[in-house]
């Protein structure tokens, strides 16, 4: 009984409005005082904000965060843009797929989803408007493509998951490389689906000689500066994934300073989002562990494992109805906050079930990615409204062939989990 009421509890206070962390927070508290009253309430509440912030990786988040933030300042993510446009943007569709390759460079730049929806929302969604593409399908490819960072290393859900799983996040981040690159070529395919069943939505683009598309390639050399500086040590065993975070916001901020972005203004404007984004992280993970204090004082978790290993049905109707239920939650919660408030509840289901928790974790992330792009919430559906005042019903129509699409992905991670698996068993 006093489970059911702290869960409606929770929920209520979502309906509302209030901030994830603290409507957690707030239902994890009443359910620990009705479990044991003030005396365990209190002794929890005093520990939790220390254990919370006493983890040598959660350095990671906003290590990578402010390598986003300086990366963002320097400019590179419009040469990528460009870049990609030179190689591909005489195909029908082109800028289209150009935007897909930026936003996986920028995706191996950053593990800000939000970040770089923003950032191709203000570069490249003007290029295909002026070049005459369908504004539906310019602003679904956007918000599909901004998702990538949530999966190309470095990926802040992959390295939540692996805080909150007790598993090698250096795993998880390689893990994701395959199926980042699988992401990207389904995005590029869906666009040449759309444009050849609607030719309409899309104009051929410009022919770029060899030698201008051999001169654009020096543009993108940042970028891979970045990503061997940091998924590249990690793979090698040269660094932690701390240690890269911290090589990878150096390395940003010399790139940034190189491109002469650096100034005091800009400084002082990275180092404040960076801070405003850890504080509410570590806010949301200090809410869930209240939460999950109490899921794990009443055995919810160990009983609802027990319960799912009795049953007599296929583990693979297990798994695709607890996929089922994240694609649901991302309809209405936060991506980062949906991990931290289930995975402590079905990775032992999981386990239970014979699944390797790094395959899980990057199958949950991509399955969280669909989350980001559908009603009602999608939130980098709404970045790319609010940077383009283009109509959301507009862009939620655009990115739905992205969704089913996705969907089809989704499928062949978990039938072959081969392709997250193989690489992180090659590292050193």
């Amino acid at each position: 009984m006093t489970v059911t009421i702290v869960l409606v509890l929770l929920v209520l206070l979502l309906i509302t409005g209030l901030p994830v962390a603290l409507a957690m927070g707030v239902s994890g508290a009443a359910g620990l005082y009705m479990f044991g009253g003030w005396p365990i309430l209190q002794g929890i509440l005093k520990t939790t904000p220390l254990s919370t912030a006493n983890n040598y990786e959660i350095i990671t988040i906003p290590m990578f965060i402010l390598m986003a933030e300086f990366i963002i300042i320097s400019g590179v993510a419009n040469d990528l843009f460009r870049a990609a446009t030179v190689w591909v943007g005489r195909l029908r569709g082109g800028v289209a797929m150009a935007t897909a390759l930026a936003g996986a460079g920028f995706g191996a730049i950053s593990g800000s989803s939000t970040a770089a929806a923003a950032t191709l929302a203000s570069t490249s969604i003007p290029a295909m408007l002026k070049e005459g593409y369908e504004p539906k399908l310019a602003g679904g490819v956007v918000a599909i493509s901004g998702t990538l960072a949530m999966l190309i290393p470095p990926s802040i859900a992959l390295i939540l998951y692996g805080i909150i799983a007790d598993i090698p996040v250096s795993a998880l981040l390689v893990g994701g490389v395959l199926p980042g690159i699988m992401v990207t070529a389904t995005i590029m395919l869906t666009i040449a689906f759309l444009v050849w069943r609607d030719p309409s939505a899309a104009p051929m683009g410009q022919a770029y000689s060899f030698a201008e598309k051999f001169r654009s390639l020096k543009r993108i050399g940042p970028v891979l500066i970045l990503f061997f500086a940091v998924t590249g040590t990690i793979y090698s065993g040269i660094a932690t994934p701390t240690e890269a975070a911290g090589i990878g916001a150096f390395c940003a901020l010399l790139i940034a300073a190189w491109e002469r972005k650096l100034t005091a203004s800009n400084s002082w404007r990275a180092l404040r989002s960076a801070a405003q984004t850890t504080c509410m992280i570590l806010f949301i993970i200090l809410g869930a562990h209240v939460f999950g204090y109490f899921f794990t004082l009443t055995r919810v978790t160990n009983d609802l494992a027990n319960w799912v290993g009795a049953l007599e049905t296929s583990r693979w109707v297990i798994l695709a109805v607890i996929l089922l239920g994240y694609l649901m939650l991302g309809f209405f919660m936060d991506q980062i906050a949906i991990l931290i408030l289930t995975v402590p509840v079905v990775l032992p289901l999981i386990y239970q079930l014979g699944f390797d928790p790094v395959w899980f974790g990057v199958l949950i992330v991509v399955t969280a990615e669909v989350g980001m792009v559908t009603p009602p919430m999608g939130m980098n559906v709404f970045v790319v409204a609010r940077y383009t005042r283009r109509p959301l019903g507009e862009l939620f129509q655009g990115v739905m062939p992205h969704v089913w699409a996705h969907l089809i992905v989704i499928a062949l991670l978990a039938a072959f989990p081969g392709i997250v698996l193989w690489l992180p068993s090659t590292m050193q």
